[in-house]
């Protein structure tokens, strides 16, 4: 991932398409699918076209899931060796919101937050982190607010974690990267939540896709990234890229909140043929504003 920061004051529009494709060695005779590529409308980010295309199809519909995210639902029920899956979209980006209060350790230990942020605050076999990792959480957050210990947190674990392709899949649990010291976006979302999770620091996964140029041209179309990072809450949501040890801005597109990977996986589903595929993934970004 790119480790540079865009440094701009002002709204960036962003097209996306994001093309997925499946090569199957025999035909497949039904697939059904779920595709979360629809970016998410919020205060920072105005989704201004969006739209799913796939070939072949016979029937989709949209929904919104439990977590907020826009799912394309569809099927496929004539025999195909190939299938793909084209995500367009643009969205104008704003700097995040500022402000939103300053909560206090006991304000997060309260009974109102505890509840509001119950899903945020409790783990899964993905991002549980292990006793280590706990101790070193706390360790780093002692003697600060809990905002800047958030921050302090993710840059401890990211020092200690190398970003190495191939090592680990959006699957791997927190403690397994972790025990190997290597991992991409997902493990260090994943490992960081967990750790805020044990301070008792609300935090989210987020996926989405990198802008990854810091003197990106108008006009020019550039080789984007599906990324991952995290929102913590410390009196408002605050998004922070600790891959890139940042925090998330103007070159981060959301495409969906929830606990871990599984919530927001890009594309999920399942098919009856051939046993075997080769995939291949684009994402391209042009700048257009």
């Amino acid at each position: 991932m790119s480790t540079e920061t865009i440094e701009d004051a002002g709204r960036r529009t962003l097209r996306v398409v994001h093309t997925t494709t499946f090569d199957y060695e025999a035909p497949v005779t039904a697939s059904y699918n779920e595709a979360r590529m629809t970016p998410a409308a919020g205060p920072a980010q105005d989704v201004l076209d969006a739209s799913v295309a796939v070939q072949p199809t016979t029937w989709s519909h949209e929904y919104v899931d439990y977590w907020g995210t826009r799912v394309t639902a569809f099927e496929v029920l004539e025999p195909h060796r190939r299938l793909t899956i084209v995500a367009t979209a643009t969205v104008e980006v704003a700097p995040p919101p500022g402000g939103g209060g300053q909560a206090t350790w006991e304000e997060l230990g309260g009974e109102d937050v505890v509840d509001a942020q119950a899903a945020y605050l409790t783990d899964s076999a993905t991002t549980a982190v292990p006793g280590d990792v706990a101790a070193l959480a706390l360790d780093v957050a002692a003697g600060l607010d809990p905002e800047s210990a958030a921050e302090a947190i993710c840059l401890a674990l990211r020092d200690r974690l190398d970003y190495v392709p191939g090592v680990t899949t959006a699957h791997t649990p927190a403690a397994e990267a972790w025990l190997a010291r290597k991992g991409v976006c997902q493990d260090m979302a994943h490992l960081c939540a967990g750790a805020l999770r044990s301070v008792g620091i609300p935090a989210r996964y987020v996926s989405g896709y990198l802008y990854p140029v810091t003197d990106g041209v108008v006009g020019e179309t550039v080789t984007g990234e599906s990324h991952a990072w995290i929102e913590w809450w410390t009196g408002a949501w605050r998004g922070y890229d600790p891959t890139n040890r940042r925090r998330a801005g103007l070159d981060h597109v959301v495409l969906g909140r929830g606990r871990e990977y599984e919530d927001v996986a890009p594309l999920k589903g399942v098919y009856a043929g051939a046993a075997a595929s080769d995939l291949e993934v684009t994402v391209e970004i042009t700048r257009t504003a």
